[in-house]
């Protein structure tokens, strides 16, 4: 397989210049140069994980802060009661949305009753 370069006629002041108002080439670009790296074997996948990260949530805690049944839980978050299952017994994980929503809740109870007026 040959070596992938980033090809362009014009010189990097001429795409800086074309680009200069846009961070989203440079970033695109920088994306690109990590990844053909990390295929060259001269980066590790830690260098070109997304730089986000999520928040730890504790879905059986929170629920049981809340003095909620897992179906009234699962509710809330808009999911299956057996969604909220799977997630305390630890056989999936919740989807990032829904650490978001579960860690907002957790900081905040008052939002647990908003959503199940909602």
């Amino acid at each position: 397989m040959a070596d992938k370069k980033f090809v362009s006629s014009l010189s990097d002041a001429e795409i800086k210049e074309n680009f200069k108002d846009c961070d989203v080439f440079f970033g695109i670009r920088s994306g690109l140069e990590e990844a053909l790296a990390f295929e060259r074997g001269k980066a590790k996948a830690a260098t070109i994980a997304r730089k986000r990260s999520l928040p730890d949530v504790n879905v059986a805690a929170t629920r049981k802060a809340l003095s909620l049944s897992q179906k009234a839980f699962a509710a809330i978050l808009g999911v299956s009661p057996r969604t909220v299952e799977a997630w305390e017994a630890g056989k999936s994980t919740p989807t990032p949305t829904a650490k978001k929503l579960i860690f907002l809740i957790d900081q905040d109870h008052s939002l647990a009753a908003k959503l199940q007026n909602v």
